[in-house]
């Protein structure tokens, strides 16, 4: 009996809706809000002032690259981030690294309204937990992944 209180209590964790701030890394001391100006793939953004954001921990199928052909659900990764991110305001917290080596700004994103952009991703199935390198949410990440899996959500889905 314990054990179903635990499992319903988690289900109804899971379904509360878009994953808010609740980890609450401090901003990156004078960025401020900034603008989402276009998304270039499921885990890029381009910000006002040109800045190139690559989001912390996240691997969403390639739908840009011109060396690649567009991967099984890129497409629909790209656009549910464009859908979430696109014209919005967003603070950036960072992570050990600043940036990546192709020069972009290596960042958690956080959404005006609180969501946790890099992590929603996940949540939703539209992208991996990129734990190549460490970071700081990397078991939240992992075990977003996993859930995400286990009850088919975007990439996990049956609709192959």
């Amino acid at each position: 009996m314990p054990l179903v209180i635990v499992l319903l209590a988690v289900l109804a964790w899971l379904a509360r809706g878009p994953l808010k701030e609740t980890f609450s890394p401090a901003p990156a001391p004078g960025s401020g809000w900034r603008t989402v100006v276009r998304v270039v793939d499921g885990d890029t953004l381009l910000l006002d002032g040109d800045e190139r954001v690559r989001l912390i921990g996240v691997d969403t199928p390639e739908s840009v690259d011109p060396r690649r052909p567009v991967q099984y659900f890129g497409k629909e990764a790209a656009a549910f981030t464009r859908r979430v991110a696109e014209g919005r305001r967003v603070r950036l917290a960072y992570d050990q690294e600043r940036q990546d080596r192709y020069g972009r700004t290596l960042a958690y994103v956080f959404l005006d309204d609180g969501t946790f952009l890099n992590a929603e991703i996940i949540r939703q199935g539209y992208g991996h937990a990129y734990t190549r390198f460490p970071f700081r949410y990397a078991d939240e990440f992992r075990a977003y992944e996993r859930d995400a899996r286990e009850n088919q959500r975007g990439l996990w889905s049956d609709t192959r």
